[in-house]
């Protein structure tokens, strides 16, 4: 079996996936990702066949999937967001595509939380001015008492709503699957629109899939609905956000600042429209990137690798790995 890995956090992190990946005896042809249609196209062309994937967000178009069939068996997505490939094409061709859920929720909330603090409190100009030999100090704000709106109530949302109850920031959800039992224990109030949620919000918090129906669903005209001073936090998707909108409303102090762990075209291609602006805040798409998460994450992939391929639901076990 020849399998294609393209995971850059599966490859540079150590740890046991790599020795159980090396005992199923497959061939591992590495790429690093994240590859465009064109270069997954090239690395078929040029590399190919493959039996199967092991892959991050990759381009898998019809163009690509077709390109590897009828070779490819199966694709084993490292993560949870399946926006990168075309399902509904895979599952045209009968093709499999397997994921990781429940594997770095945690972590990702983690992350979002420590976004909003690093906003609240102009993280990013202080260390940057104290880096440069100043000491200029600008005023920030408390997460306390402050009004957070958090756009879908999975589980990486409601692991941020958890850890926002902590700091007693006042609870709005919006998900088009309300979990009432949770929502009451975290005192979460349910908003029956985006826009209703937006518009009562300091913080937002986005957690949705990204959608034909969520492209650029923040934009000029939803911010100006939004409070002055508002915050906006993403380690969803980039798309989920009009990113000029974005830079208008953080240089006109609209908003108090956009962070995010995201972007709609990665990885960032300087010169970006982000990198001058202070109240921008951008992590290289690292929100699930900790040892203890991909671990998990790449675990769980070899695993529902191996045992697709095998033929076996408990192949791995089977063998003790």
């Amino acid at each position: 079996m020849r399998v294609l890995l393209t995971t850059t956090s599966f490859q540079d992190t150590p740890g046991p996936h790599h020795e159980t990946l090396a005992k199923t005896g497959y061939e591992i042809v590495a790429a690093r990702g994240p590859l465009s249609e064109q270069q997954m196209l090239d690395i078929v062309r040029e590399k190919g066949p493959f039996d199967a994937t092991l892959n991050g967000d990759d381009a898998f178009t019809p163009k690509v999937i077709d390109a590897m069939m009828p070779a490819l068996k199966v694709i084993a997505k490292y993560g949870i967001g399946l926006d990168s490939v075309d399902v509904k094409y895979a599952t045209s061709r009968k093709l499999p595509v397997l994921y990781t859920p429940g594997v770095n929720h945690t972590t990702v909330a983690e992350h979002a939380i420590g976004l909003m603090i690093a906003l609240a409190k102009h993280f990013w100009v202080h260390m940057a001015v104290v880096k440069g030999g100043q000491w200029k100090r600008v005023t920030g704000y408390e997460l306390y008492g402050k009004t957070l709106a958090v756009m879908g109530l999975g589980r990486i949302g409601k692991e941020v709503a958890k850890r926002a109850a902590a700091f007693e920031m006042k609870l709005l959800g919006y998900d088009v699957y309300w979990d009432e039992p949770f929502a009451h224990q975290y005192r979460i109030k349910r908003c029956c629109s985006l826009d209703e949620a937006l518009s009562q919000a300091d913080v937002v918090s986005l957690h949705m899939p990204m959608t034909a129906e969520t492209k650029e669903f923040i934009n000029a005209e939803r911010i100006a609905k939004m409070k002055d001073k508002a915050m906006i936090v993403n380690t969803a998707r980039g798309g989920l956000v009009n990113e000029r909108d974005i830079v208008a409303a953080c240089k006109s102090r609209k908003l108090l600042g956009y962070a995010t762990d995201v972007l709609e075209a990665e990885p960032m291609k300087a010169p970006h429209p982000f990198q001058d602006v202070d109240n921008i805040i951008v992590t290289p798409h690292v929100g699930s990137r900790t040892y203890e998460s991909v671990e998990r994450q790449a675990m769980r992939a070899v695993l529902n690798l191996a045992n697709f391929l095998s033929g076996d639901p408990d192949y791995i076990q089977a063998n003790k790995w």
